[in-house]
């Protein structure tokens, strides 16, 4: 058995085939999970290295077990992969997707290099076989073979395996190699060069290489181990000391330090479908307080050692300190927010409503806020709760996505960083109301409104969230807003409260109407926000679902529960009854107290654009640019590629073509026929004859005013 630390440039650099055996499970890496926490770790260090030309800084990547295969083709050596063929297969279809990016923009020499990370020089190989150097043998090998092959530009639509996650993960790269490096025109060579170099030098595998007889199921055994796994705050804990031994530090003194050897610290908690310790999530969320980036559970501590490494000047023994220090504040806040009589602070306040909602992405922002060293007084502090808090809120009650407000919480922190105590309020409102899409935007009171009056509140929301929501709005009776009346004694306790219906779920027996239609308008009202209160104590069912008058009515029991001040309100403006009418104004009067709670910036009304609507690349068609008039129905198509100098084609109705006396549903078709088979970017392939390119017309219609 050999082990080497080594690079792509290492293991990849020399004619093989490294084979994935078929009994191996199929290819299961995912975005969210594997490619977008792999790629934002390339672009990281790239720009990094980019911005500190001398750096040697590198990312390891993990370990793989190959073994030498008894026999293989001469001049060739041929290895199993024993451990990591999904790692390798990413790091394959990385490679050439940003080849292929690279060749997309004329930077050929750049996507060579690449190129023959993946593809053995054609001397190695023979008739027939592919010149792969990753070879799948399973069913993933029809799809990897497919989209590996595939001509720059690829164009991911038209592959027959475009389902398949091993395409999705090529095109995610590809889409998002592109971007990046047409971000900045002025220095994309620059940029294309710097990628080129991560991708071969700078991230590091340890690769394990048996020999044909050495036992491979116990290497793989140990390797997989069946005990519990390391969460991220053991390894970081394990980094911390040893970086901390490497200063000369006395660790046992400094082990006495570590905050996270408690239950509260090792109480399991959940992250979307990531179950973790609450230590390693809290060190997630106090690194994104750090970077102002998105960092996923997975990567929390490859991104802790890079930060520890490379962006910051801190010693491991002043990281410490303050990791401790915030820790033990974060762990108070937490604490104080499950004291259902505390008297909170605004801060804490906060803490305990995401709690209820279950909503862990503004923990960076109070961890940032709360940094020691921060200028940032009481008021200020709850300014930035106020905002946030209503930006997270006005959602929920909308029922809008939550996938990508983490992303926007990270970057607010790195937008009002070092902001003034005078300003930061003021940067991080701007940031928030600057949201356009409608993943992120922050929703004004207009659609607030609308959305409150008619929603049934009751069956749309837990009733966790519902007491919260009903706590607040009688905090507002009491003066505990920003825009509203004088404060009048403390906030309401946070006891679970029963939550009451006014009019009564089952209303038939006490509350008869006159027809069908008013019978249907009852129950859309019953379950509206203005026919919800809180009592300290559950109505017993007669009560709860009798009349509304007399003294053994609801209206005298809700008077007898009297320690809220909503439930005075309701009791002064009900003498002669309880009805839609009713519940519809006191829907109103609750919205004003919802919208008081959770305030706008004064003029924000939340709009908009919806980019669903809009062509893109991706969704733009060939039959949508002869309709914009850009391409005309028989127009002649020439090959733009100068191995086929003679191919042409008749452009027919629908975006179909002719081709050589037959008709394929898209010039794409045609394309293929072209090559042999193989698959490639038909935009670019085809140009009208002593005309442009069609990708150039794609192009114009993406410009046209929507």
């Amino acid at each position: 058995m050999k082990t080497d630390l080594t690079t792509p440039q290492g293991i990849f650099g020399m004619p093989q085939h490294l084979t994935v055996p078929i009994y191996q499970r199929p290819y299961v890496w995912t975005q969210e999970d594997q490619w977008a926490p792999l790629w934002g770790d390339i672009r990281r260090l790239t720009e990094h290295r980019m911005d500190n030309p001398g750096s040697n800084a590198t990312h390891f990547l993990g370990a793989v077990v190959t073994q030498d295969a008894p026999t293989g083709p001469v001049g060739m050596q041929e290895f199993q992969i024993v451990d990591g063929q999904q790692r390798l297969t990413t790091l394959q279809l990385a490679l050439d997707a940003t080849a292929a990016a690279f060749a997309a923009r004329d930077l050929h020499a750049l996507a060579a290099r690449l190129n023959f990370l993946t593809h053995n020089d054609s001397n190695f190989v023979g008739d027939g076989e592919t010149a792969l150097k990753l070879r799948h043998t399973n069913r993933d090998r029809s799809a990897f073979d497919e989209v590996m092959v595939a001509e720059p530009p690829v164009d991911h639509a038209t592959l027959s395996h475009r389902s398949s996650l091993l395409t999705q993960a090529h095109e995610y790269f590809a889409s998002h190699v592109g971007a990046w490096l047409d971000s900045d025109p002025d220095t994309l060579s620059a940029r294309a060069d710097a990628l080129a170099i991560s991708l071969q030098t700078a991230l590091q595998l340890v690769v394990i290489r048996l020999t044909s007889d050495e036992d491979s199921q116990e290497i793989f055994e140990t390797l997989n181990a069946r005990g519990t796994p390391l969460t991220a705050a053991d390894l970081i804990k394990n980094f911390v000391f040893q970086r901390l031994k490497a200063e000369g530090k006395d660790t046992t003194e400094a082990y006495r330090s570590w905050p996270f050897e408690t239950k509260f610290w090792e109480a399991e908690v959940s992250v979307g479908r990531f179950p973790t310790t609450r230590s390693a999530l809290f060190l997630g969320q106090w690194l994104i307080s750090r970077v102002g980036k998105e960092v996923s559970p997975r990567s929390t501590f490859a991104r802790f050692k890079f930060f520890t490494e490379h962006e910051t000047d801190h010693t491991m023994s002043e990281l410490l300190e303050l990791i401790t220090a915030q820790a033990a504040t974060y762990q108070k806040l937490t604490e104080r927010a499950a004291d259902a009589h505390a008297d909170l602070n605004r801060l804490e306040l906060h803490v305990y409503r995401m709690s209820v909602a279950q909503v862990e992405i503004t923990k960076p922002v109070v961890l940032w806020l709360t940094e020691p060293g921060n200028p940032y007084g009481p008021g200020t502090i709850a300014g930035v709760v106020d905002a946030v808090e209503s930006w997270i809120v006005r959602r929920r009650l909308l029922r809008l996505q939550n996938g990508d407000l983490g992303r926007v919480a990270a970057e607010l922190i790195s937008a009002a960083r070092g902001a003034s105590d005078e300003d930061v309020v003021d940067k991080v409102q701007r940031h928030l109301t600057r949201q356009q899409s409608t993943s992120t935007y922050w929703p004004g009171d207009e659609e607030l409104t609308e959305t409150l009056r008619s929603v049934p509140f009751y069956r749309r929301f837990p009733q966790p969230m519902q007491r919260v929501l009903l706590q607040a709005i009688e905090d507002w009776y009491r003066g505990y807003t920003q825009i509203g009346p004088s404060k009048t004694g403390i906030r309401m306790h946070r006891d679970k409260n029963q939550v009451e219906h006014l009019l009564p779920r089952a209303w038939q027996s006490h509350w008869p109407v006159s027809d069908a239609a008013a019978e249907a308008d009852r129950d859309e009202h019953v379950h509206r926000l203005g026919n919800l209160t809180l009592i300290t104590g559950s109505l017993n069912a007669s009560v709860s679902n009798g009349p509304w008058l007399g003294e053994d009515g609801k209206r005298a029991a809700i008077h007898r529960h009297d320690v809220f001040l909503m439930n005075r309100a309701i009791v002064d403006s009900s003498a002669d009854g309880w009805d839609e009418r009713r519940i519809d104004e006191r829907t109103e009067e609750m919205i004003t107290a919802v919208a008081a709670t959770w305030p706008v910036p004064q003029g924000h009304e939340g709009k908009t654009i919806d980019r669903s609507s809009r062509l893109s690349k991706a969704t733009a068609s060939y039959s949508d640019v002869i309709a914009a008039g850009l391409l005309e129905v028989g127009a002649t198509l020439q090959c733009t590629d100068g191995r086929w100098p003679d191919a042409r084609g008749t452009l027919l109705a629908g975006g179909r073509m002719l081709y050589e006396g037959k008709t394929y549903e898209s010039p794409a078709g045609a394309a293929r026929e072209v090559r042999g088979g193989k698959s490639g970017n038909a935009w670019y392939f085809w140009r009208v004859e002593g005309g442009p390119v069609i990708n150039d017309l794609r192009e114009e219609l993406l410009r046209l005013p929507s």
